[in-house]
């Protein structure tokens, strides 16, 4: 889907749950675009790549992933491959894997989910102080671990750009 389109599409979820949260609609569509390929990679309506961490209620799906740790021993409910790599000058290892994802009726239930999610754990409290503004909001969440991608913010930041001149 072409960024205009996605916009178009997905902005009102987003801004409804800024309503809801405060949290930047900027920042929101963001990582919607980002997770989800711009759309194109939302199984299950699933825009924001969050795990699903039991496995068992059926508001799961086993989806392929890659995921990066400095560790070698990490355990996923099926690892397809792992990787040696440098990043940034720093040895990690890039895993290829099946992993279980939360999924979604519709999007809107996506993108409110997403928000209880930031709110609900303490880890992105930092974050949440700073909700307003979406490049500190972006900062704030990789510091804290959202996503295992060592340019996760970077690469954030330059997708909320370029929706920052579609809205």
């Amino acid at each position: 889907m072409k960024t205009p389109e996605f916009v178009s599409k997905y902005l009102p979820f987003a801004r409804q749950t800024e309503a809801k949260t405060g949290i930047s609609a900027i920042a929101i569509l963001a990582q919607a675009a980002l997770e989800s390929g711009w759309g194109e990679a939302a199984p299950g309506n699933a825009f924001f790549g969050v795990k699903d961490t039991d496995g068992i209620n059926g508001n799961e799906q086993l989806l392929t992933t890659t995921e990066y740790s400095r560790r070698a021993d990490l355990k996923f409910p099926q690892v397809i491959s792992v990787t040696p790599i440098v990043r940034n000058g720093v040895k990690m290892f890039r895993y290829k894997v099946k992993d279980y994802f939360r999924k979604y009726n519709t999007p809107e239930e996506c993108f409110t989910d997403h928000a209880k999610f930031f709110l609900k754990n303490k880890r992105y409290a930092e974050a949440l102080q700073v909700k307003h503004n979406p490049m500190l909001f972006i900062d704030a969440i990789a510091a804290a671990g959202y996503a295992t991608a060592p340019n996760y913010a970077s690469t954030l930041k330059a997708v909320a750009k370029t929706i920052e001149k579609h809205v």
